[in-house]
């Protein structure tokens, strides 16, 4: 079959995907951001990046307990899913998602 092309994340958001507004947000309210770390670029398969999108749009939708993070407000999550018009791998692949980024959340949140 024909090779698929990674998309590197700055590709990607270099060409109108998701914006990270943070700084800006951030300043409109009085705030400091902390310093930025610097990552590595990264790749994602262009099939995979529907289900990083809705991660992203989904970053507000945590819900938390006094044991830390528990997991995505589903019923908001499934707004966003019918909003956008994800296919349901894509809310699938969000649950995989999900499950790792509890398990570092907690992780860091116990540090």
């Amino acid at each position: 079959g024909k090779k698929k092309k990674l998309i590197s994340a700055v590709e990607y958001w270099g060409k109108g995907g998701v914006q990270d507004e943070r700084e800006k947000d951030a300043a409109i309210l009085g705030l400091k951001m902390p310093e930025k770390k610097v990552e590595k670029d990264f790749a994602v398969w262009p099939e995979n990046w529907p289900a990083v999108e809705l991660f992203l749009r989904c970053q507000t939708q945590w819900n938390t307990s006094v044991g830390g993070v528990t997991g995505f407000d589903y019923s908001s999550v499934i707004a966003l899913v019918n909003m956008y018009a994800y296919d349901v791998a894509v809310f699938e692949d969000l649950q995989i998602m999900e499950a790792a980024a509890i398990e570092l959340l907690n992780k860091q949140g116990s540090k």
